[in-house]
């Protein structure tokens, strides 16, 4: 087992409500060992790379709302 630990940020949370909701929407994410948002938008993720890809994670988020922020 390959755990990754990673903190990226994202768009889409402004309240509480917001990272029940991003909770909500990773739930029972196969790979996915825990994820914890703040209020800034910083989301810690740690899963198994050997059965989830960070691109299907963001993937899975942003089915959500929540989108990776690209800075320049």
């Amino acid at each position: 087992m390959a755990s990754v630990s990673e903190t990226i940020q994202v768009s889409g949370i402004r309240c509480e409500k917001c990272v029940m909701r991003l909770a909500k929407t990773l739930e029972g994410t196969e790979g996915l060992e825990s994820a914890n948002a703040n209020l800034m938008g910083q989301v810690l993720l740690t899963y198994d790379d050997e059965r989830i890809s960070r691109n299907a994670l963001l993937e899975t988020m942003a089915r959500g709302g929540f989108r990776e922020q690209q800075f320049v």
